[in-house]
């Protein structure tokens, strides 16, 4: 029996810059500045702004895993690369990490509590919002009024 509609390629999703890894070796410290920065990766994944500006770069490839996973997708490749550009537009420092590298991150499963009683205004704030979503008009708010006034 001939399938004609299956192929042995695996399907490969990607997402980012392309050669990540490979493109980063010509940012150089204190050399390279933004414009050069753009033409080699682009526009950033990310950008954020504290004393100096961040930008991340991120390139995922995943591809469909074995039978035995029900083809669901898995990761293969997972690179981030984050810039920090100083004031004059030049790169002050770069950190890569690989699939490897993220997986020795720690993140910390400690949750803050939320203090929130009914007299708090978050609690008034939300509630009258969601009045207000509930009943834009205040259509509701009237008939009320009218029933009570009878």
């Amino acid at each position: 029996m001939i399938v004609t509609n299956c192929s042995f390629k695996k399907v490969v999703k990607h997402h980012g810059v392309s050669f990540l890894e490979k493109k980063q070796k010509n940012l150089i410290i204190n050399e390279t500045n933004k414009n050069e920065i753009i033409d080699l990766l682009g526009s950033p994944s990310t950008k954020s702004k504290f004393n100096n500006d961040v930008w991340i770069y991120i390139e995922r490839k995943q591809t469909q895993s074995r039978l035995k996973n029900l083809g669901r997708m898995k990761i293969y490749k997972n690179d981030v690369l984050v810039l920090e550009i100083d004031g004059y537009g030049l790169l002050k420092k770069k950190d890569f990490y690989n699939l490897n590298d993220m997986k020795k991150i720690n993140i910390v499963k400690n949750t803050t509590e939320g203090n929130i009683t009914k007299n708090s205004f978050i609690y008034e704030f939300m509630s009258s919002m969601r009045q207000k979503m509930n009943d834009p008009l205040g259509v509701r708010a009237k008939k009320r009024e009218e029933i009570s006034q009878r």
